[in-house]
């Protein structure tokens, strides 16, 4: 008798399989491969504060050592949420779209330096750096080509955005670092602009960014070096101790993993 119904089974046996599989949190090769580290802890997904402490190594297997004590910094007005590319992570925590005041959670690189200065005046920086023009905007109107790109609106064939952050405008964006996120293409909605930058203080919040005192915020984007594909690690403080091992992350509560 032929069994017309295995087709069926096979495919629920398959889907189980898979559930069973997203979760459970897989290696992340990006952090497998960097040697260092901004990792940035907040209470709760809605919390608009957190802490954020520094870690290297010198090797991808060596053991990760914490380079200070950690210090505060500030988040999105509304917390933090899933970004892209973490969607299967957990079921617990919103997912990150764009203008919801939310900083993502996940780990994304850190890729390129900015600030109002010219090159020439920031020699120590290693990272890409991009100087800051009175045409700089970041585009986060989501019809646009441009999308999630910081770029010069007197550089470009045509503009084609009716919203952006207009850079130089920003006191906040004197220095800072672009977190690589939702960038290799962007996600149209799934949010954009996202920097490490000068807080307006401990009590404020951003739109988004990761925000803190200047002169740490200089003397972290001083450290980073791109040959040690520096990364932001950014989650709630559970989901660190969850993921923590499968992410071969450090433990925050000592010196070394």
């Amino acid at each position: 008798m032929i069994r017309r119904d295995l087709p069926k089974k096979a495919a629920a046996l398959v889907a189980t399989l898979f559930a069973c599989q997203a979760g459970t949190p897989l290696p992340r090769p990006e952090a497998d491969a960097s040697r260092q580290l901004v990792v940035v802890i907040a209470p709760d997904w809605t919390s608009t504060v957190a802490t954020l402490a520094r870690f290297d190594r010198a090797t991808p297997t060596s053991a990760w050592s914490r380079l200070e004590s950690p210090i505060p910094v500030v988040v999105g007005r509304t917390g933090i949420a899933w970004g892209v590319g973490f969607e299967d992570v957990s079921t617990e925590g919103p997912h990150k779209h764009e203008g919801d005041g939310k900083a993502p959670a996940g780990i994304f690189p850190l890729d390129t330096a900015f600030g109002f200065a010219p090159r020439d005046s920031m020699p120590s920086v290693r990272l890409p750096y991009v100087q800051m023009l009175p045409t700089t905007d970041c585009v986060d109107d989501t019809a646009s080509a441009h999308y999630n790109t910081v770029v010069d609106r007197a550089a470009v064939p045509r503009v084609d955005w009716n919203s952006a952050e207009h850079m130089r405008q920003v006191s906040q964006y004197k220095i800072g670092v672009i977190v690589g996120y939702n960038a290799s293409p962007p996600i149209k909605g799934r949010g954009s602009c996202i920097f490490l930058h000068v807080w307006a203080g401990p009590d404020s919040h951003t739109a988004g960014c990761t925000a803190f005192d200047e002169t740490k915020l200089r003397e972290v984007m001083l450290w980073l070096d791109p040959k040690k594909r520096p990364l932001l690690v950014q989650l709630t403080a559970a989901e660190y101790d969850n993921l923590r091992v499968s992410w071969r992350l450090p433990r925050l509560a000592s010196t070394t993993n």
